[in-house]
C-alpha cells in the first residue's frame, strides 16, 4: 500500500513536469510549444506551431496514461508514459542537433534550456514511480480442504458403516436373538442308599 502511494506521487510529479516542460525554454530561448509535432519527422524549422499541434501533444497523452495507470495501479502504463516522454525528448534533441549542427549547453540562455531538463526529469520520475509501485494485489485462490474419510465400523450383520454411500439410506443392524433359557430344569442329584448302595467311603 505504501509503495503504491509513493510510486503514484512520483509518477504524478513526473507527469506534471513533463506537461509543464513545453512552456519553458528548450533551445536558444525558444519554448517547446513552438515546435510542431510533425517537425520531428520532417525537420526542424523556424515556424511557430500551434499549441495543440506542438510537442505538448505527446506529453499530454503521457500524462493521461499516467493518471489511468495510477488509478488502475498499473506499473506497465506508468512505465509506458515515462518511455513516451523520454522518447520524444531524445527524438527532438536528435532533430535539433541535425538542424543546428550541434547541441550547446550554456548558462546565458543559449543552447538547451530548462524545459528539456524538465522533460528528462519528468520521464525519469515516471519510470522511477513505475519501479516503486507494487501494482495491484491479486486475490489468493483458496484451495479446497480435503476432508479425511470417515472411520469405518464393522458390524455383525453387514458391511462397515463407513463404506455405505452418503446419499442412500442406512440399514439398521438387526438385534441379536435374546438368550434362551434351557427348557429342562437343572436337578441336583440326591444320594439314595436303597438304589445306590452305601456311600463309597463306607464300602
Amino acid at each position: 500500500m505504501i509503495r503504491n502511494v509513493v510510486g503514484s506521487v512520483l509518477a504524478l510529479t513526473g507527469a506534471t513536469a513533463a506537461v509543464w516542460s513545453p512552456f519553458r525554454a528548450w533551445y536558444d530561448g525558444r519554448h517547446g510549444r513552438d515546435y510542431a509535432i510533425d517537425e520531428l519527422f520532417t525537420g526542424i524549422t523556424d515556424a511557430k506551431a500551434e499549441v495543440i499541434g506542438s510537442i505538448l501533444l505527446p506529453f499530454a497523452f503521457a500524462a493521461l496514461v499516467t493518471v489511468v495507470g495510477v488509478v488502475l495501479r498499473s506499473r506497465l502504463l506508468v512505465a509506458l508514459a515515462g518511455l513516451v516522454v523520454l522518447g520524444f525528448t531524445v527524438f527532438w534533441m536528435v532533430r535539433v542537433g541535425q538542424a543546428e549542427g550541434s547541441l550547446v549547453v550554456s548558462g546565458d540562455g543559449r543552447g538547451l534550456g530548462d524545459g528539456v531538463a524538465n522533460a528528462f526529469g519528468g520521464g525519469v520520475l515516471l519510470l522511477l514511480g513505475a519501479l516503486v509501485m507494487s501494482g495491484r494485489v491479486r486475490a489468493h485462490r483458496v484451495e479446497p480442504v480435503a476432508h479425511e474419510p470417515r472411520p469405518t465400523h464393522p458390524t455383525l450383520d453387514g458391511p462397515p458403516v463407513g463404506d455405505l454411500p452418503d446419499d442412500g439410506p442406512r440399514p439398521h443392524p438387526q438385534a441379536s436373538p435374546p438368550y434362551a433359557a434351557p427348557t429342562q430344569p437343572f436337578e441336583v442329584p440326591v444320594w439314595d442308599p436303597d438304589r445306590d448302595g452305601p456311600p463309597p467311603q463306607q464300602r
